[in-house]
């Protein structure tokens, strides 16, 4: 089968850039044939290219709305997919999931759309969720089928009149087993925190920061991975609370499973989430999760027992999961055993990669 991926940014490698190079790779690694149209000619390249993935850079293709740069996106889109002749197209992130089932149904190729998070989930501005629920509404006739990540967003979709109950299919993500173990650290050293996301506006570093500086009487560090437009923000945050010694602010890497190979606690802080990779990598590295509990994070993290859920945005209650696990080693080697076996039974990469082979061809079929 030729397919042709489509993503709107290479600017940035956050959990939809994962998701699709490890769901190339693996397709590539099947026999099939893989090109990915992706925005511009960012740092996805270099990762792509270290898999032997095929990438062209759609130079018209930008996350904001233009309609000038947009109509020319549809129609570089077009030459290109008329070009590489696919068999499926198979659309992530919000961009591209419109201009490539646009250009699919010009040109009557099947074409299936991933959603990593709906647009108009809670957490979202009103406004833009009115606008996103009208505009996925719309571009649901033009999917052959919708794939979500999540049962939660499989259900948000359905309660929104986003495509119908045989169109939309819940995959959870999946990732990789990874050499690397968590490096178990002695009882006398302080336990180490790690969160790995951008700084954007869906994350929620600023909470995070706030929480822990009521928790300055304990011993702990912080290593907060990732880069984005807030980072200034969230850094001087940090200052100003007194606990720039503490939060180490790595940027962008590439070493996170490393990074998480040698901490003790995962954190992530979120407005909204469909189902974060990097919860996975973390139950994969054997690691207790604190998570807000949006999305279809709590199909990940089972509360109580591989870790703690905390109300979006509840800060007292980020405090208590954070002091629970801060304080207890009994605590945090029992919920990392639980995750890292909950991870084994049901997010692996290979149970992924079999059901979105059997939903393309289906629609290859029909």
């Amino acid at each position: 089968m030729k397919i042709v991926y489509v993503l709107t940014r290479s600017d940035v490698i956050g959990g939809a850039s994962v998701h699709l190079l490890d769901l190339a790779e693996g397709m590539l690694g099947l026999g099939h044939q893989v090109t990915i149209l992706v925005g511009g000619s960012g740092v996805f390249f270099n990762y792509a290219s270290d898999r032997g993935i095929d990438c062209v850079a759609v130079k018209h293709m930008v996350r904001e709305v233009s309609p000038m740069k947009d109509v020319q996106c549809f129609f570089e889109l077009a030459s290109l997919i008329r070009q590489l002749r696919p068999d499926l197209i198979h659309a992530h992130s919000s961009k591209a999931g419109v201009l490539a089932r646009l250009v699919a149904k010009r040109l009557s190729v099947p074409v299936i759309f991933t959603a990593h998070g709906w647009s108009f989930t809670d957490g979202v501005s009103k406004r833009s969720r009115t606008t996103y629920r009208c505009v996925e509404r719309l571009m649901a006739a033009y999917s052959d089928k919708i794939i979500t990540v999540s049962e939660f967003d499989r259900q948000l979709a359905l309660v929104n009149k986003v495509g119908g109950a045989g169109s939309v299919v819940a995959i959870h993500n999946g990732v990789r087993l990874s050499a690397i173990r968590r490096i178990r650290k002695p009882l006398c050293l302080a336990p180490k925190l790690a969160m790995v996301a951008r700084f954007d506006e869906q994350k929620d570093q600023l909470l995070l920061v706030s929480a822990l500086a009521r928790l300055k009487h304990l011993s702990w560090q912080c290593d907060l991975i990732g880069d984005g437009p807030l980072l200034a923000i969230v850094k001087q945050e940090s200052y100003k609370k007194g606990i720039s010694d503490r939060v180490r602010f790595t940027g962008a890497r590439k070493d996170v499973p490393d990074l998480l190979a040698k901490a003790d606690i995962f954190v992530l802080v979120s407005k909204w989430e469909g189902l974060p990779l990097t919860i996975l990598e973390a139950m994969r590295a054997g690691l207790p999760v604190i998570a807000s509990d949006v999305g279809g994070v709590a199909e990940s993290v089972d509360h109580g027992k591989t870790g703690i859920l905390v109300p979006r945005g509840n800060e007292d209650k980020l405090v208590d999961a954070l002091s629970k696990l801060i304080l207890s080693h009994e605590l945090r080697d029992n919920y990392g055993r639980a995750g890292l076996n909950r991870f084994f039974d049901l997010f692996g990469f290979e149970a992924m990669l079999r059901k979105t082979i059997a939903v393309y061809d289906d629609v290859v079929r029909k």
